[in-house]
């Protein structure tokens, strides 16, 4: 996603600490300090992920930069310095994004978050419930007017639906009162196949029922808000529940994934995937003669060795779940039918021998051993099999595939 931003700020001092800061966090920053060069800016670029303009500037006193830019089709977060509830109301109405008093430099630790949030937006895909089309298409212009692409349904039960051929979507917002299925119904039903840190809700509701909080809140929701709502309140339950689900997705891939190569870990083979007897199938396979590239290239070699061993196996078993095992043993668990698998394993074995990897200006050539097992039979139990199977790969000569 494009990450240009636009700084419109007449104070020099201000304006580069502002570049300074969004440019920190991935954001390529153009920037004006009258209305005239924000215009002859916008002459050229029309494509800004968001603009940040002062409300008053010396060319344009009364925020004509922030219609200026609006006129653009461009989003835009003011930055005043004196707080006016008409005049914040009228551009909040306008459709800007935010409006953020420029009290002092502290104002800025507002403002980065709230970039963050509308570049990692992009990222998230809402399912938007409530059996009133109008409510549906409000909701859904809101998110999309941060960049968070919708789903609608009409009730709980199309929304279980579109759920279940859905998997991209990662927090829904639903309303209480619906036909077929309410929403305090379907969030319950929703806690049954994926928790809270996988995917939030936020309940709506217009109801009277002073219970109705509780009760979204105990079937599972991550939040509540009472409808009619205004948009600041309601972008910020919104920011708080994905910034909250992105803490835990980092949080999770930190204990689960490992990170050199990027690939799940041991851990999260053991703890994620079902133990129960069933069809599958695993592979273990290690890098032959592992210790002579580290003793050759140094460890900085070896890691390049398996940062790249690591980039295949994410592509020829995409649809696989890849684990580094240890060390320079990985892990592959798979419910393709074991022809295929196997067809696709000795395909990755002969790419790791045909391509050597380039390093330092050298060439890194390599070959690997493959043991694998499809018995019906626990996972444990599975590994043990493949793991054998590799034994005897590499005790018959290395750089080849066992697979019974």
């Amino acid at each position: 996603m494009n990450h240009k931003v636009l700084v419109v700020e007449d104070s020099r001092a201000f304006r580069n600490y502002l570049v300074q800061q969004l440019t920190s966090i991935g954001c390529h920053v153009l920037s004006a300090d009258t209305y005239q060069n924000a215009q002859a800016i916008l002459k050229e670029n029309d494509d800004f992920l968001f603009a940040v303009l002062d409300y008053c500037l010396p060319d344009a006193e009364n925020g004509e930069v922030i219609d200026l830019v609006l006129d653009h089709k461009q989003k835009v977060i003011v930055l005043t310095a004196t707080f006016s509830t008409k005049t914040r109301e009228r551009f909040i109405a306008k459709g800007v994004v935010d409006y953020i008093l420029k009290d002092s430099m502290s104002s800025i630790s507002y403002l980065l978050p709230l970039a963050k949030r509308l570049m990692n937006n992009a990222n998230h895909h809402a399912l938007v419930v409530d059996d009133s089309s109008t409510v549906r298409q409000h909701v859904c212009q809101l998110l999309e007017h941060q960049y968070i692409r919708t789903t609608q349904a009409k009730n709980g039960l199309e929304a279980l639906q579109k759920l279940s051929n859905t998997p991209d979507i990662t927090f829904v917002i639903t309303d209480h009162d619906m036909p077929e299925k309410d929403g305090v119904s379907m969030t319950r039903e929703i806690r049954q196949l994926y928790d809270k840190n996988s995917l939030a809700v936020l309940g709506l509701s217009g109801s009277t029922d002073k219970t109705i909080t509780a009760k979204f809140l105990k079937a599972g929701a991550n939040d509540f808000l009472h409808k009619p709502f205004n948009n600041e309140e309601f972008y910020c339950r919104v920011h708080q529940v994905l910034d909250m689900k992105e803490a835990t997705d980092k949080l999770f891939k930190l204990a689960n994934q490992d990170m050199l190569t990027g690939l799940w870990n041991r851990r999260y083979l053991f703890e994620h995937i079902s133990r129960n007897a069933q069809k599958r199938n695993i592979a273990m396979l290690d890098i032959d003669h592992f210790k002579k590239v580290n003793d050759t290239y140094g460890h900085e070699g070896g890691d390049k060795v398996l940062t790249q061993v690591g980039k295949v196996l994410k592509v020829l078993f995409k649809a696989d779940i890849a684990v580094r095992f240890g060390g320079e043993e990985f892990c592959i668990f798979s419910n393709a039918t074991f022809d295929d698998f196997v067809t696709r394993l000795e395909q990755f074995r002969q790419h790791i021998e045909q391509t050597p990897i380039p390093y330092n200006d050298q060439l890194i050539r390599l070959s690997v051993s493959i043991g694998v097992s499809c018995i019906d039979a626990e996972l444990e139990e599975q590994i043990r099999l493949a793991d054998d199977r590799l034994y005897q790969a590499k005790e018959s000569g290395r750089n080849r595939l066992i697979s019974e």
